[in-house]
């Protein structure tokens, strides 16, 4: 999605900048089709919000795409990616979803959402049922109910799905397995009961320990962060945030320009490789104590990677496809706008 006016070189994009490693994103897309090809996947767009990132997934096979938010929804719509839409989340703001043309779905887990679905004209629900995470999802009985008021009003019951969300960072792999076989059994109880061809759930952190969904609803994997680093995953680190430095102290810290405002920090600081230590963030700037301070000058780049992916993505207006080094002579393969953020 590049034009001719696009910056061509990575020491010629403004910064801060949202640049995404090009090698980084291959290998990551490349093993998620490994272990999950075609729609055993369900990319989940709330990730990168950008149709034209998910455009790369779905000429790999993963047609069918998860949303957080109904303005996700719409906007890949809006893109033509419409073979499968599932709003996994509970909103009241459904009637601005039943007359898009295309597939969508939509998350249920009480009276007053399906109320929503029935009224808004959409026409397909997955039950979201509790498995532990203390957020959306009802248990099984009232799941029950659900499915059945749902099809008497007309509604295919496609499934069920529930998160485990709280077992992501579980840190042991086989603690991680036995934990998530748990949390699972109370979802695959609830489909044999409400039926359906689709047990939806899982993450990046339990893409290949989940195997009782049929579907995994990953979306960090495609960029990756710090924070997801930290597990045994075979996915590397792609996206990055370019920095220049601003300022120099003689006291020990450089500055460079780049802070709260171009970061999700809700899962800590942004790493970077130095070699140095980040001091603080603060709304502009960030501050880092370099090993050796003579090695920088004003004008110098840096390259900071985030903590957290998702919150990090929706500060920005686009990111920018490199190949190459990241900071100064990599080459700009792409622009991938950033059209489903906010909202």
């Amino acid at each position: 999605m590049s034009t001719s006016a696009d910056p061509t070189t990575a020491d010629t994009l403004s910064t801060p900048a949202l640049v995404v490693d090009a090698s980084a994103f291959a290998h990551n897309t490349a093993a998620m089709d490994a272990i999950r090809p075609d729609r055993q996947l369900r990319p989940h767009v709330k990730a990168f919000k950008s149709t034209a990132l998910a455009k790369q997934l779905a000429a790999d096979g993963h047609d069918a795409f998860c949303a957080a938010t109904p303005r996700e929804v719409e906007g890949m719509a809006e893109a033509g990616l419409t073979e499968d839409l599932l709003l996994a989340n509970e909103s009241l703001d459904l009637g601005r979803l039943g007359t898009l043309d295309a597939h969508i779905t939509v998350a249920v887990d009480s009276e007053a959402i399906l109320d929503a679905v029935i009224s808004s004209g959409v026409r397909s629900v997955l039950i979201d049922i509790d498995v532990g995470l203390p957020r959306c999802g009802c248990d099984t009985e009232v799941g029950l109910q659900l499915a059945e008021r749902a099809r008497n009003n007309g509604i295919d019951v496609r499934g069920v799905m529930g998160y485990e969300g709280h077992l992501m960072m579980v840190s042991d792999r086989a603690e991680r397995i036995e934990k998530v076989e748990e949390a699972m059994a109370t979802l695959t109880e609830a489909h044999d009961r409400i039926g359906g061809g689709i047990v939806s759930g899982g993450g990046t952190g339990t893409f290949d320990t989940n195997t009782w969904c049929t579907e995994i609803q990953a979306g960090s994997y495609t960029l990756m962060d710090t924070h997801y680093s930290q597990l045994d995953l075979p996915f590397q680190q792609a996206l990055a945030v370019v920095a220049t430095v601003i300022s120099i102290n003689q006291k020990g810290w450089i500055v460079a320009d780049a802070g709260l405002k171009a970061f999700g920090m809700n899962l800590g600081d942004p790493t970077w490789a130095g070699p140095g230590k980040v001091l603080y963030c603060s709304d502009e700037h960030i501050c880092l104590v370099p090993d050796e301070l003579t090695d920088f000058s004003v004008g110098d780049r840096v390259v900071l990677h985030p903590s957290h992916v998702d919150p990090t993505v929706a500060r920005h207006e686009q990111m920018w496809l490199v190949e190459g080094d990241l900071a100064y002579d990599g080459v700009v393969r792409d622009r991938w706008p950033i059209d489903l953020r906010h909202w």
